[in-house]
């Protein structure tokens, strides 16, 4: 008898096979959000997991769910774990890092030029039908060659961002939780600063710093205060690092110039004030969103979910695993 899994959301048919070739799969093709009563039902006798940045482990599921080994993340984050909770019962974590670096490095110099050129802005304006001349001073933007690219967050995605601003002849400064090395520092062409004056000097702000209770509004009235009124901000990581309301006042007031948005507080819901805002382009959280990248993710979810559950090639060992201890609780339990 194979161990059984749930797979939580919509799935591509081809990784779905690849899973039934080794498990009993529950599956959701029509695509429903299971609220945490739905999940812990679906879950009753089922071992592992693959979950999306949407479903929340706690411990509180964890104690209904006392089958459960391996809970796999399609997707880079992994705040919605209580990571403590899961290496206590001995259940294995992962995510899928590295794969979707490129796809959403491009899309945050989509975003950025987006939100620098009024691109969402004028598309909006001509379809309204009222474009009726050429004028010297139509939907003027911000420069984008030459200007300083400020990114705050300088891991793989942020490093891919820096390493696309050379084309533009761009300086890049960073602030980081640490300094990178001075080979990397060499290869990106960056140089680390402190965040007030990240937030000083940056032409285009970029956010792709992993989501946490540290991180929570940390870019907030005050910083948004400190920011050039010609400034662009362009977030790419989560929802709740940037104040949204606060954001929308300073979009209002004119204390910076633009904003890129993929990702928002509460989202799929978006504050009001952004919506009605001018300057901002809005995208639905599709900065990995390209066929092979998502395709990648899902398959290489099913490879850490195979071998957290003890099959494959990588039997007993996930290539992404978040949790080692959780190995050591397992063998000891």
């Amino acid at each position: 008898m194979k161990p059984g899994i749930l797979v939580t959301r919509a799935m591509f048919p081809e990784v779905l096979e690849r899973l039934r070739e080794t498990f009993d799969v529950i599956d959701n093709q029509a695509d429903i959000e299971y609220p945490p009563e739905a999940l812990a039902e679906r879950l009753q006798g089922r071992v592992g997991l693959l979950s999306n940045a949407a479903d929340t482990i706690n411990a509180e599921l964890i104690s209904r769910v006392p089958t459960l080994r391996a809970v796999c993340n399609m997707a880079v984050g992994y705040n919605n774990f209580d990571l403590a909770a899961m290496t206590r019962a001995g259940i294995l974590a992962t995510n899928t890092p590295d794969i979707l670096t490129e796809t959403t490095a491009d899309f945050g110099w989509a975003l950025l030029m987006a939100a620098a050129r009024r691109v969402s802005e004028s598309e909006r304006w001509l379809r309204s039908g009222q474009w009726k001349r050429w004028t010297y001073d139509m939907f003027l933007g911000a420069e984008v060659y030459g200007s300083t690219l400020g990114i705050l967050g300088m891991g793989r995605i942020g490093q891919a961002l820096a390493r696309r601003a050379s084309g533009f002849s761009m300086r890049v400064i960073y602030h980081n939780r640490s300094r990178l090395s001075p080979e990397v520092e060499q290869d990106t062409r960056a140089t680390y600063v402190s965040k007030e004056d990240l937030l000083k000097e940056a032409d285009h702000l970029v956010l792709v710093l992993p989501y946490s209770k540290e991180s929570h509004h940390a870019i907030g009235a005050a910083e948004l205060a400190q920011m050039k009124p010609t400034a662009t901000l362009v977030n790419l990581a989560r929802g709740g690092i940037v104040d949204d309301a606060a954001l929308a006042q300073a979009l209002a007031d004119k204390r910076i110039f633009a904003a890129g948005l993929d990702v928002y507080e509460g989202e799929p819901k978006v504050h009001p004030a952004l919506l009605d805002a001018e300057h901002v382009a809005l995208t639905p959280h599709i900065a990995s969103a390209t066929l092979g990248t998502r395709l990648g993710m899902a398959n290489l979810a099913a490879d850490n979910l195979i071998a957290a559950l003890g099959f494959g090639p990588r039997a007993g060992q996930p290539p992404n695993l978040l949790n080692p201890d959780a190995l050591t609780q397992r063998a000891s339990s």
